[in-house]
C-alpha cells in the first residue's frame, strides 16, 4: 500500500488534509484552530535561503537568530562528560534540582529576584516556556496584549489557545517602544496577560527603568493581568543604562509576574534547547502540567551544560557581546547611508530593525515582503519582512555572522538599491 500526503485550501478558513491511499485521494480534516495559525517567517526564510544554497546560488543569509559562535568549551565538556556519566536517563519534568539551583542564583546576582525551586520550570526553549503559560492562563476569548513589533511567535501562540491578540503599534518615532498611556488603552476586563519583550526582538529597543516604572503603574490598577517579561536577550546588551528587569523595578508585581530567560543567545546553545523561567509556584504548577502532557522534561544532557553556563565564567558572554556591539554599530551606520533605508541603533540583541519604506518605493514594490524578495532574488540577500513581526515597511537583519559577510550584504543591497534607482531614471527618461 502506498500513502502520500499533501494540503488543499478550500476556502479562506478551511484547510483540508489530502491522503493518497494507493492512488485514491481521502480527504482528512485539519482543525480550524491549525488554520489560523501562520509558519513562522523566519523559519520559513531560513528552509528557504538552506534549499537555494543547496541548489548552488550565492545566498547571504540574514535571517537566521543565533549566534555564529561556538558554544563556549566549558559548557560544552559538562554535555559532553554527563554522555560519558551516564547522565542519559529522564529528569524531572520540570527540570533538575542543580539546574533550578543555578538558576535561582542567576535571578539574584542579576536581577535582584529571589526564587524557590518550587518557583522554577526549565523547558525546552523559552518558546516552550512561554507556550506553556499561554496555554496555562488563557481561555477562548481572552485577550493578551502584544506590543507590536513583536517575536513572531507571540500572536499565534495566542491562537492555538484561542484567545485573541492585541497588538498596539509603537513605531520608530516612539523607540518601538510601547507608552504606558497605549497600554493602559488597550486593556479591557478581557485582559489576561501581558508580554513585554525587552530587549525586544526584532527592534533590540530595550525599555529603561523610567519605562518599566510607567508600564509598572499601570498594571499595577489591573490586577487580572498577568505579566510575562521575556528576557532571552539580557546579556546581548549594550544601553548606557544597565538592564533592567521589570520585577527589579517594579517588586509589588511578584505575585503575577513570569520572569523568562535562556541560555540559547547568550551562551550560543540554540541547539541546546534549554529555556527556563521564574513564577508564583501555582503558575508553574498549572505551566509544568502542559510540559509533563507534552513534551516531558528537556535534554538531560542540555541541562548539564546550561547549569556549567550559569554557574561558569562569565567572560565568553561579554567577550561574545563584544563583538555584537561592533557589528550592530557596523550595521547600522552602512544600512542609514543607503537610499531610502533608516535604522535607529538598538540598545542590544543582534538585529537591525530598519524602515524600508522609502526603498520600496525605489523599486516599486508593493510591500515589504515583495522587498525582501526583491533582494534575495536580485542580489541573494535574505532578510525578514518586518510585517511578519507587526510591523510593515520594515525589515530584519541578524548580525550574528561575520564582519566579512556583513559587508557584503550591504554592499549588495547598496547596488540592488542602485540598479533599481538607475533603471527607474532610464525608463523616465524614454
Amino acid at each position: 500500500m502506498t500513502i502520500r500526503y499533501g494540503y488543499l485550501r478550500a476556502g479562506p478558513l478551511e484547510l483540508l488534509a489530502l491522503c493518497f491511499i494507493d492512488g485514491a485521494k481521502v480527504t482528512l480534516p485539519v482543525s480550524r484552530r491549525i488554520q489560523r495559525v501562520k509558519p513562522s517567517p523566519t523559519l520559513a526564510l531560513t528552509s528557504r535561503v538552506t534549499q537555494l544554497k543547496a541548489e548552488g546560488k550565492d545566498i547571504i543569509g540574514l535571517g537566521a537568530g543565533e549566534p555564529d559562535f561556538d558554544t563556549p568549551v566549558h559548557i560544552a565538556d559538562a554535555g559532553v562528560e554527563a554522555i560519558r556519566k551516564g547522565f542519559t536517563r529522564y529528569t524531572p519534568v520540570e527540570g533538575t534540582a542543580d539546574l533550578k539551583d543555578a538558576i535561582i542564583a542567576k535571578f539574584k546576582r542579576d536581577n535582584h529576584i529571589e526564587y524557590k525551586r518550587n518557583q522554577i520550570l526549565v523547558s525546552t526553549g523559552a518558546k516552550q516556556t512561554i507556550y506553556n503559560l499561554i496555554m496555562s492562563v488563557i481561555d477562548p476569548g481572552d485577550e493578551v496584549v502584544i506590543p507590536a513589533p513583536y517575536w513572531v511567535s507571540y500572536p499565534d501562540m495566542v491562537e492555538l489557545a484561542d484567545g485573541k491578540p492585541v497588538m498596539p503599534y509603537a513605531g520608530p518615532e516612539q523607540g518601538y517602544k510601547l507608552t504606558s498611556a497605549q497600554l493602559e488603552a488597550a486593556i479591557t476586563p478581557k485582559t489576561k496577560l501581558f508580554i513585554l519583550n525587552s530587549p525586544s526582538n526584532p527592534t533590540g529597543a530595550a525599555y529603561t527603568r523610567a519605562e518599566l516604572r510607567a508600564l509598572g503603574d499601570v498594571l499595577k490598577k489591573h490586577p487580572q493581568v498577568i505579566i510575562c517579561t521575556d528576557e532571552m536577550y539580557e546579556h546581548i546588551f549594550w544601553a548606557p543604562e544597565p538592564f533592567a528587569s521589570l520585577l527589579t523595578v517594579c517588586p509589588e508585581l511578584y505575585e503575577r509576574t513570569v520572569t523568562v530567560n535562556g541560555v540559547s543567545k547568550a551562551y550560543a546553545m540554540t541547539g541546546w534547547r534549554i529555556g527556563y523561567c521564574g513564577a508564583p509556584a501555582e503558575l508553574i504548577t498549572a505551566m509544568g502540567t502542559i510540559q509533563g502532557q507534552s513534551t516531558s522534561n528537556p535534554s538531560s544532557i542540555a541541562q548539564k551544560a546550561a547549569t556549567a553556563a550559569l554557574n561558569g565564567d562569565q567572560s565568553c558572554v561579554q567577550e561574545m557581546n563584544k563583538h555584537f556591539k561592533q557589528r550592530h554599530d557596523f550595521v547600522v551606520a552602512g544600512l542609514n547611508k543607503l537610499p531610502g533605508i533608516t535604522c535607529l541603533p538598538a540598545a542590544g540583541t543582534f538585529y537591525a530593525f530598519a524602515n524600508v519604506e522609502g526603498a520600496m518605493k525605489m523599486i516599486d514594490a508593493k510591500d515589504d515582503n515583495a522587498f525582501a524578495d526583491y533582494l534575495l532574488n536580485e542580489v541573494g540577500v535574505a532578510v525578514v519582512p518586518g510585517s511578519g513581526f507587526g510591523a510593515p515597511n520594515h525589515m530584519r537583519l541578524s548580525f550574528a555572522c561575520s564582519m566579512e559577510t556583513l559587508t557584503e550584504a550591504l554592499k549588495r543591497i547598496e547596488a540592488a538599491l542602485k540598479a533599481a534607482r538607475t533603471e527607474i531614471s532610464h525608463s523616465r527618461k524614454q
